[in-house]
């Protein structure tokens, strides 16, 4: 043990390291959540922008479901922010060589995951696609901030198309082009503009690039409903929305588009009703699954301990009893111990008898026999009698088989319960 000791401080010392890792990535404010999630509350997050809204009076909720059914009978804004389609593609090829390395951020044209989030994150698949735009047809406002510039059928459902922008130009300020309820109160926005527009002509242009006259931002109109298409994905980050007017410019837009609620989809960020231990270590922390896990398994050992003394299986004790009662009669036939074997059984019966006439346990064969005849009960007395007389002359295995078997017979009579419980005239003379 003394030898194992230094192993075992190692290992416990490297098990305090890297739980206190996880326990300190865990306690970053938001940080396990994906990008332009409303619950990441690091830079690339969107929670201040679900705060915003609820503290500005905003009906907001968080949708935790896919978008396969959506209530018609319901006013409810889908806002959709940095959701990847199914059927995303680049048709520039020119555009392509603007791209950068993967992980280069709001350079990068796949959304930047989080850990295991990219495992968990859906698409928007063709069913979601079709309902979505059903929903907008009916009436109903969408707000959609693709990430990149990739085209994808939603987009081309819409009319739109995304022109990618170039990765070097700094962070652009947008104005908006005219007087619109969408940018009511706003002079300027300042973000990193990921990709312009190109627009059908029933569009309204909200944000445009100040000096590249670029739009930015536009409501386009889609059967009697509107969608809200922003190619700055970084305008809806946390860390921009203290910036110029970029706060107000969301509350006007959502306020022009219904009145709610606005449903925030983190379906597809990877946050779904189910519940389990991956999806409590990817919302809560690992150190806490590992909590969870190590505490199940404890009361899983403890549910299977039993106190006292262990016992064998029922299969061993059957077994072991049958070869022991065939070991024990092969002993007695090979010492010829059947006088021996008879007393034993005599004696186990005036035992029994005894107790039934209320008498001790080691009380003699004879004063049982008069407990017996006490209770009126002559049979069982002439039984005892005849049994213990017989066991005396018991020589052989028959006689012992008979001696056992009468035995037995006279113990049934204990409790008569019928006519054939009846005292035997046998039973009085072997």
């Amino acid at each position: 043990m003394r030898d194992r000791f230094p192993l075992l401080m190692l290992g416990a010392l490297l098990l305090c390291l890297v739980l206190g890792g996880f326990l300190l990535r865990g306690a970053s404010r938001g940080g396990f959540a994906d990008t332009l999630s409303t619950y990441r509350a690091a830079e690339g997050g969107a929670r201040a922008l679900y705060l915003l809204a609820e503290e500005s009076g905003l009906p907001v909720a968080r949708r935790s479901a896919d978008l396969q059914v959506l209530d018609e009978a319901s006013s409810s804004t889908v806002i959709l922010l940095a959701v990847e389609v199914k059927g995303s593609h680049e048709e520039n090829l020119d555009e392509t060589l603007l791209a950068t390395e993967r992980d280069a951020g709001l350079a990068d044209e796949d959304v930047p995951h989080e850990g295991l989030n990219a495992l968990h994150a859906a698409e928007l698949n063709d069913d979601e696609q079709e309902e979505l735009l059903e929903h907008v047809k009916a009436g109903h406002s969408l707000v959609y901030v693709p990430w990149g510039s990739r085209e994808n059928p939603l987009l081309e459902a819409l009319g739109v198309k995304l022109q990618k922008v170039d990765t070097s130009l700094p962070m652009r300020t947008l104005v908006p082009p005219q007087p619109t309820p969408y940018a009511l109160g706003v002079e300027r926005v300042e973000a990193k503009v990921q990709a312009f527009l190109t627009l059908p002509s029933d569009a309204v242009q909200v944000l445009e690039d100040v000096q590249l006259e670029r739009p930015v931002a536009a409501v386009v109109p889609y059967g009697l409903g509107r969608v809200l298409v922003v190619g700055a994905p970084e305008l809806a980050m946390n860390q921009a929305l203290a910036r110029a007017d970029n706060a107000q410019f969301w509350l006007s837009a959502l306020r022009a588009l219904g009145p709610g609620p606005h449903e925030f989809s983190e379906f597809h960020h990877g946050f779904t009703n189910e519940r389990s231990v991956v999806d409590f270590a990817r919302r809560y922390g690992l150190h806490f699954a590992v909590a969870q896990l190590l505490l199940g398994v404890a009361l899983w050992s403890v549910s299977l301990k039993r106190f006292g003394r262990p016992h064998p299986p029922p299969e061993a004790v059957r077994v072991g009893a049958t070869d022991a009662l065939f070991a024990m009669s092969r002993l007695y036939r090979e010492g010829r111990h059947h006088a021996f074997a008879a007393g034993l059984i005599a004696r186990g019966l005036t035992q029994e008898l005894a107790l039934y006439a209320g008498l001790p346990a080691h009380a003699s064969a004879s004063i049982v026999s008069e407990g017996l005849m006490g209770r009126n009960r002559e049979d069982l007395s002439q039984g005892l009698r005849a049994i213990v007389r017989r066991a005396e002359e018991t020589q052989t295995d028959k006689d012992l088989q008979q001696l056992a078997a009468r035995a037995a017979e006279l113990r049934n009579r204990i409790h008569p319960t019928g006519p054939l419980h009846a005292p035997a005239a046998s039973s009085e003379e072997p």
